[in-house]
Parts: C-alpha cells; structure tokens; sequence
C-alpha cells in the first residue's frame, strides 16, 4: 500500500492485525517509554498512544519494531528498492539484462522530488509546548524528538537535490533550553549537516534548518540510510515510498507537505547550550555536553498529526530492527566500496559501533609459507576507515577458508579466531585515535583507541569447555571463575578504583595465572564485576565487556611483553569492570513500571498481549 501520511499507514497496520490503540490517558513522562520497551521486548505490535497527557496530539511507536511488519509497511516497494540499490552499486546488471530491470525504471518515477506552490492549507501553526514532550529514562535532560528527520541544505548549492537529511536528536525541553523558542539537536561536524553548517559560517549566514516527523514511514527511514554515492535521502524517500517526496518553502525554509509535524530555525554560528543527558542506544546514559542550539521559527502540525517516536536503550531495542532492514536493504554494498571483503557485521548486542566482525579474502601468502594474516589487515585497515564503521573500538576478522562462516554466529565464530590466532603476532592496536562520541569507556569526548584481532590458518589450540584447574583458585581479589563460552572464562575482580591500581592488580594476576604453566585452552579472559552476569548469556558477554573497556588501556596478557613495538602474549585479559568515568547505565524505574500495570491488566487496552505479571 502506498501510504501519503502517517494515519494511512496507522489504519492499514491496525486493519492487518499489526497495531493495538491504546484508549487510556497515558503521561509521556517515562510512562510511554516504559510502555513501548515492555512491548517491543515481547515482539509485540506498534502501539497508538491516543490519549497523550498534556497534548492534543497522538503518538505512535514501535511501528519499526520488527523485521517482517517493517517489511510489510514497505511490501509493495521493497523488491523495486533494492534492485535500485544494486544497480546503484552495480550498474553492470542493467546492461547485462535490461529487460529484468523494466520495474527498476518504473520505480524511479516516484524518485524526483516535487514542489508544490505552497504548505498545505491544514497545516496549523503552533507551538513546541504543544507536541507530545516525551521523557524516556528519569536520568534524560528533558523531552526528545526521537525520529526527526533534520533537513538542511548546502549554503554553496542551495536547492533540495544538494540537500542532506539525517536523524540526529533534538531536545525540546529542559536543560537551558526556552520552551517554544529554542531545541537542542546533536550532531557532530563530519556528518552532513555539520558540513552545511561549516559552509553557513564561512558566510556569515546563519543555517536554516527544518525538522520533519511523521509523514509516509518511509521518509523516517531514509534520514538513517547510507546510500549509494550520488542517491540523495529525498530520491530513496520517494522511491521507498513509492510517491514522490512533496515539498514547498515558507519564509524560505523548506516545508515537507506530507508531513505531521514540522520545525522551521535558524543555527547561528558558535550558539550552543548544554545538550543531554540521554539514555543511549549503548544501554548508558550520554552525558551533558554543548551542542548547536536552533532558534525556532514556526512550527506546523496537521489537524490530525500523529507523533512517531521511538526508545532507545540497551540493545536489542527498535534501532536493532532499522539496522536490519537496512542490511537487508543495501544488501552487498559493503562488497562493492570495500574490495576483498566478504562481510561485515556491526554486533548489535555490543551497542553496534564497539564491536565489528568481519571476513574477508586471504590471497598473499604464498602455499609454501605458514599461512598468517596479511590481506585481511589490508582490509581491516579500510574498514576502520569506512563511515560510520570507523567508530568501532573492536574489529575481530578471519578469511573463510576451508569452512563457511557466520559473522552473526557469535560462538561459532569467535571460536573460530579463538582456535587459530597467534597471540604473538595477531594482535594490532590503534592508540590515541578517535571513538563513538557516545562510548565514554575512552580517554575524553570522541577519544580512545581500536585493536584488530586477525586469525587465518590452520588450528592452533583446543578451547576449553569448562572452567580450566588454572583460574579455580586466584590470588586475592580475583575469583569466581565462569566459563563464558569456549576459550572465553569471566573472572570476577573487586571494583575498580584507577589505572595505576589495575595496572598493579593485573600484573599480578597474571604473574599468579603464568606460574601455573601454560593455559592455551583459554586464549580470552574478561575480567569483570560480575561473573555469574557476565557468563549467563552472550547477549550479556557481548554488552559488558565491549561497551565497558578502551583497547589500549585495557587489554592485558599473560607473559605480555614488546618485540619491535608490537605487543603480544599468551593469553589476552580484557579489564570490563565499570570504570569511574563512564557513564550510568540505564535502570528503568519502578514506580513508573508499577503505574503502568493498569494497561496489561484484565480491561486494559494491552490485556491482550499476555504480558501483565
């Protein structure tokens, strides 16, 4: 079905089983959020929030909140998209069959964006105060738009086709913020909008800016998609939603006319406040930091506008579904601008950006020489210079050689580099370098360090399937060993208190683990403040230690030493214990979680879901 606003689509959902309204008043401080999270964790349905406290206006989440009702939004356009991607990245296929690609063509009608005389007539003007202001996490700094779609334009090439559109969050309220003349938006310089603003400053002119939300589901999704080179978001929106992106421009800011909501302002350069904090999809808060603040010009909303929202916390959460279906979308893009790789998987569980698994091709060592890792690195230096993959802090990579692979089995795979790295020669570390803005286990905002573990070859060692006799009894302070997964033990340690106190704690850790005679069986220990936790499940694993360490200043080894600057040991030691410089992690809050009950229970609007305790 091709949707022209966000209500179609609401109907449509609702028609085919997929949405449930809820009829109660409901508060959009913490009570929404806590609502979508207890839903979106049992796969259950989107949700319209038709009676929002302090609004007028609806609201609606976890429409993106699985995989096959994403698709099923986009079910008469998606099989078009993604032969227009891989042409995009593959123009070949066209010529070598054009006949195929007839609907490709047909598709692409609705690509051009088209202007339009002037704002719909319905469009009302209000205020900020009167959206939904929606707090998620008692630690937030306010209310948050959580799927924005944030309109600029290149200042040097003005006009829609030199436009970007990116989802990066505005603040509404709270913090220093005036209510109805100022928001708050985050984003860093290298993103899209950065460099429009760049431009506007280098002439003394002030970015305009317009934030959209709602509209056809597909405008939300194209403010997240990496597309082809030369393929702007407004093309793919219009494409995706198989109608045409309509627009207009009042007092010369561009107005999306299929639109519920939308924010006109200015940015005017060195104006910042403190933006945050913000429960983030790494399962923390991010802290208060200065970030551009815009001057509200209007704001419009239809008569009938629904707010589309989203909670992010952490992962799996609703954003792990926008991961995948643009993965199912881009298909082997990543193929295409990355010669040699054969895949690459952004772990979700790790809050995607800390952790990267690949595997790529192995063609330089000659038959005759031990087989050891050359070619990968090539490409692991390309992957940790691509986009946003240059965020990771942990690359692990192998070659598929004799056996097929599966990046997304986690078991399977690190097994497989467990089983064959060389931990004197395959370990490569990137210090003093630049993370997440998000990741606070670094040096400062934006700063830390990367390592790449690489294995090719033939199988070195049989990983340990049980805790091994060596780490039973530890020396003071260390114990409770637990077997995460084969080769990977967690080791519980007291709370950590500074480097300088690690550095002295692990060495001799690893001193006591070292007398014991070699421990090959066990490649990886996490140190951490909770082995039980830690070792329940990979989800778990995967979270703690990759969210919680910065390579460079917590990575230790047994029998660690240097050989021309290059690091090695005999068995690594990640220090995942929670350090006094990250951020909290978010807790939901109980009061909010007891309140909520009356919608779960017998005559509530979710009664049906099954989900009351």
């Amino acid at each position: 079905m091709i949707y022209r606003n966000m209500e179609e689509c609401v109907n449509d959902l609702e028609k085919h089983g997929h949405l449930v309204r809820i009829h109660e008043e409901v508060d959009p401080h913490l009570e929404m959020a806590a609502i979508h999270l207890k839903v979106f964790e049992a796969g259950g349905p989107a949700l319209l929030f038709e009676k929002v406290k302090g609004s007028k206006f609806r609201a609606v989440s976890n429409l993106f909140g699985t995989v096959e009702r994403s698709k099923f939004i986009f079910r008469q356009t998606w099989d078009s998209v993604q032969d227009v991607i891989a042409l995009r990245n593959d123009p070949v296929k066209a010529m070598k069959n054009p006949f195929k690609h007839v609907r490709t063509g047909l598709a692409a009608r609705h690509a051009l964006p088209m202007k339009q005389s002037g704002k719909p007539a319905e469009m009302q003007e209000i205020n900020i105060s009167d959206l939904p202001l929606i707090k998620h996490w008692q630690g937030d700094g306010g209310a948050f738009v959580t799927l924005p779609q944030v309109y600029s334009e290149d200042p040097d090439k003005p006009g829609i086709m030199n436009s970007n559109l990116g989802m990066y969050r505005v603040q509404l309220s709270g913090n220093d913020y005036e209510m109805d003349k100022e928001v708050g938006i985050h984003y860093q310089i290298h993103r899209g909008i950065g460099i429009h603003q760049d431009r506007a400053n280098r002439q003394g002119m002030p970015l305009k800016v317009s934030i959209f939300a709602g509209g056809p589901p597909a405008h939300t999704l194209s403010a997240v998609m990496p597309l082809p080179e030369g393929m702007s978001e407004l093309t793919f929106a219009g494409l995706l939603s198989g109608r045409r992106f309509r627009y207009s421009y009042v007092d010369g800011f561009c107005i999306s006319n299929d639109a519920d909501f939308v924010i006109t302002g200015e940015i005017h350069q060195g104006e910042t406040k403190p933006e945050g904090p913000f429960g983030d999809h790494l399962g923390y808060y991010s802290l208060t930091h200065p970030f551009p603040v815009m001057r509200v010009h209007k704001v419009y909303a239809r008569p009938n506008a629904i707010f589309p929202f989203t909670v992010v916390g952490r992962p799996p959460q609703e954003d792990t579904a926008f991961g995948a279906l643009i993965h199912e979308l881009t298909g082997d893009a990543i193929k295409q601008e990355i010669p040699g790789v054969k895949e690459v998987h952004a772990v979700d569980a790790a809050g995607v950006h800390p952790l990267l698994f690949a595997i790529g091709s192995e063609r330089y060592t000659p038959y005759e020489q031990v087989k050891q890792p050359a070619e990968i690195l090539t490409i692991a230096n390309r992957i940790l210079g691509t986009g946003q993959l240059s965020l990771a802090k942990y690359l692990f990579m192998t070659a598929e050689e004799s056996q097929p692979l599966d990046t997304h089995d986690v078991e399977g795979f690190l097994g497989y580099i467990l089983e064959r790295i060389n931990l004197k020669r395959d370990i490569h570390f990137y210090t003093n370098t630049t993370i997440d803005t998000l990741d606070y286990s670094g040096t400062g905002l934006n700063t830390g360090s990367k390592v790449i573990f690489a294995a090719v070859g033939e199988k070195k060692r049989e990983l340990c399937r049980e805790v091994p006799a060596q780490l039973t009894e530890l020396p003071a302070g260390f114990g409770q060993a637990r077997l995460v997964m084969p080769g990977i033990v967690a080791i519980q340690g007291s709370a950590f208190a500074s480097y300088e106190e690690a550095q002295q704690e692990i060495d001799g850790l690893c001193k006591a683990i070292a007398a014991k005679g070699p421990l090959d069986s066990a490649p990886m220990m996490i140190l951490c403040d909770d082995s039980e936790f830690m070792s329940e499940t990979t989800n778990n694993f995967l979270w703690a230690t990759f969210t919680r360490s910065n390579p460079s200043h917590d990575i230790y080894g047994v029998n660690s030493g240097y050989a021309f600057k290059h690091w090695a040991c005999d068995n690594v030691i990640i220090d995942a214990r929670v350090k006094p410089h990250q951020a909290p992690p978010l807790i939901p809050d109980p009061v909010v979680e007891k309140n909520i009950e009356r919608l779960f229970a017998e005559g509530g609007s979710l009664s049906g879901l099954g989900l009351s305790k």
